[in-house]
């Protein structure tokens, strides 16, 4: 049984940083395309980032360039992301997901098509 269990969100003030965790058992994640996403209240769900198998390769949501990074440690089966300059537009739930590369690339990956989810965690950005 595959899990994603995502931390570190938070309440913060607009300017500060939180670094939200996602660690997976049940899969192992050099074998995974993994991304980043957040849904605020009233909104759909929405890309943040999506990473390469071996974390060489990364994409951002215009939203965020600059500012977030997503990163990833494959012995430690778990996927990061480093958010500084938070606004309060980044008030969102925030999701890990997954899903096994089959060979189409992990950056191109429409949302639909991970698989796994985690439960989510909450980030606050307070102006």
């Amino acid at each position: 049984q595959v899990q994603l269990v995502e931390s570190g969100g938070g309440s913060v003030q607009a300017g500060g940083s939180l670094r939200l965790s996602c660690v997976a058992s049940g899969l192992t994640i050099s074998n995974a395309c993994m991304g980043w996403f957040r849904q605020a209240p009233g909104k759909e769900r929405e890309g943040v980032g999506r990473i390469s198998t071996t974390g060489g390769f990364t994409t951002y949501a215009d939203s965020v360039k600059g500012r977030f990074t997503i990163s990833r440690d494959n012995a430690k089966n778990t996927l990061y992301l480093q958010m500084n300059s938070l606004k309060p537009e980044d008030t969102a739930m925030y999701y890990c997901a997954a899903v096994v590369y089959r060979g189409r690339g992990c950056l191109s990956l429409l949302i639909n098509e991970y698989i796994y989810w985690g439960q989510g965690t909450q980030v606050t950005v307070s102006a």
